[in-house]
């Protein structure tokens, strides 16, 4: 693994806020040097999740109709979810459902790499977190999928991440919402 110590996320980018009433849609897009074959198998298999998202699951999500447990990392309390994969059009498109947040994610090839766009509903009060979260968790997919791990950074522990605190305050004035406050003590517990 990589020394994370010389990790720093970049400035806010590529996101933007989709508005239905009180329906939200964060929408990240990050050009990653890879293709999307490589970069559809980080998205659906199990152990390369484990790597960089913000949930485990326990079978693949690369299979339309299966039914995957999904485990949010990080969690005050133990999170899980069963999910069926809805749409699985290798390597194009990614559809499912983790609890309450529908997940699409679409890959373009872009030269010799892919455009990677996630769409997911997150509550309006939450929005610039969660492109803040996604942010970071991008970046350690490029990591990976690079040969360079940094080792996944997420939940509590992204919120405690140099940069975190930043990529939200930047995101929400993107987003022109106030800046959700979470303390310290919230993402200890």
């Amino acid at each position: 693994m990589t020394d994370r110590s010389r990790y720093a996320p970049g400035p806010a980018s590529g996101a933007h806020v989709r508005k239905d009433g009180e329906k939200w849609t964060l929408v990240l897009v990050r050009e990653l040097r890879h293709s999307p074959e490589k970069v559809w198998r980080a998205l659906t298999d199990p152990a390369q999740l484990r790597e960089w998202a913000p949930f485990d699951a326990d079978g693949t999500l690369g299979t339309v109709g299966a039914t995957v447990k999904l485990t949010t990392v990080g969690a005050p309390a133990p999170h899980v979810t069963e999910t069926k994969v809805k749409r699985a059009d290798a390597p194009k498109v990614l559809e499912y459902k983790w609890g309450d947040f529908d997940i699409r994610w679409e890959l373009e090839p872009v030269g010799a790499g892919t455009r990677l766009t996630l769409w997911t509903n997150i509550d309006r009060r939450f929005i610039s977190m969660g492109a803040a979260g996604w942010h970071i968790a991008f970046d350690v997919l490029d990591h990976l999928l690079s040969g360079a791990p940094i080792g996944r950074i997420v939940g509590p522990e992204a919120m405690k991440f140099d940069g975190w605190q930043r990529l939200n305050a930047e995101y929400a004035k993107q987003f022109g919402i106030e800046m959700p406050t979470w303390s310290s003590n919230a993402a200890e517990r």
